[in-house]
């Protein structure tokens, strides 16, 4: 059972570490898009406000991405365990925001790309915190020799 629960804290810290990356690659590129990007994705239209939005949202995406790099060296139970809360949460309701602009405004690939995106992150949270087991702090805390990429 031991055995299991370090599985699960392994599983746990990988996919901490492929939010943080993903997280600084498109925080990275939300910050970096350049005017023409942003023009070809609006329909033609250029939005200084949305383009600012978007830079803003990359800021933000490279913070969590740094943040949650180094969470995964945290041993605190409680504290992963409300970590992978929040991130359910927060990734949940950015694929609900998604989906309503998709069926509510101008349909594209890019919302459907997000929208997939952003489920499958949270689910994989989700799965962690709300799955048999989740409410176990062992599964958050249990010391690991070998530490994925520090």
């Amino acid at each position: 059972m031991v055995t299991s629960h370090q599985d699960q804290r392994r599983q746990l810290d990988m996919l901490l570490l492929t939010d943080a990356i993903v997280s600084l690659v498109l925080g990275t590129a939300a910050l970096m898009s350049p005017h023409g990007l942003l023009q070809k994705i609006g329909g033609g239209e250029y939005s200084h406000s949305a383009h600012e939005v978007l830079r803003l949202y990359g800021c933000l995406r490279i913070a969590v991405g740094w943040i949650i790099y180094h969470v995964r060296t945290v041993d605190d139970g409680r504290f992963r365990r409300t970590i992978c809360e929040a991130l359910f949460f927060c990734y949940m309701l950015q694929s609900a925001a998604v989906m309503r602009a998709q069926f509510t405004d101008r349909r594209n690939v890019v919302n459907w790309i997000a929208i997939v995106l952003l489920t499958v992150i949270g689910f994989g949270y989700g799965r962690f915190r709300f799955s048999k087991g989740g409410d176990m702090i062992k599964v958050y805390e249990l010391p690991q020799n070998n530490k994925i990429m520090r």
